[in-house]
């Protein structure tokens, strides 16, 4: 990326359009503010700035111009997925794609078999291979 040039902050999420997260489990984590953009709201997201947890996803409310940050999306037991028109959803790519990009250090995606049935080694494992 050339100088000068400021990275967007929302290349880090996958945008599902016209849909909330409704937690059902009372421990998963939203704090709300008013924002007048989604790009402030991706930047505090990614960097988990004044939150007490840590931030996986973000619906934006494009009416009340909140921002709603999440400790969770959709792929957490404990959340069902709501249509709501006035929201965008933004989720944290990294916890959503289920596949390893380079090396996979930041693999945070949920799948733990192989393509053809065996199940993952653990990353801190040095049995049955080493790494």
């Amino acid at each position: 990326e050339g100088k000068g040039k400021k990275r967007n902050p929302l290349h880090d999420f996958k945008k599902t359009g016209e849909l909330m997260l409704i937690k059902v489990n009372k421990t998963l984590e939203v704090k709300t503010k008013l924002l007048n953009t989604t790009e402030q709201c991706a930047k505090r997201c990614s960097r988990n700035k004044g939150l007490s947890f840590s931030c996986k996803a973000f619906a934006y409310d494009r009416v009340t111009k909140r921002c709603h940050w999440l400790s969770f999306n959709s792929l957490t037991n404990g959340v069902r997925k709501k249509q709501d028109h006035a929201f965008d959803l933004y989720e944290k790519k990294d916890y959503v794609r289920n596949c390893i990009i380079g090396k996979g250090a930041d693999y945070k995606g949920t799948i733990s078999v192989t393509k053809s049935g065996i199940q993952c080694q653990a990353w801190n494992s040095m049995i049955p291979h080493e790494h």
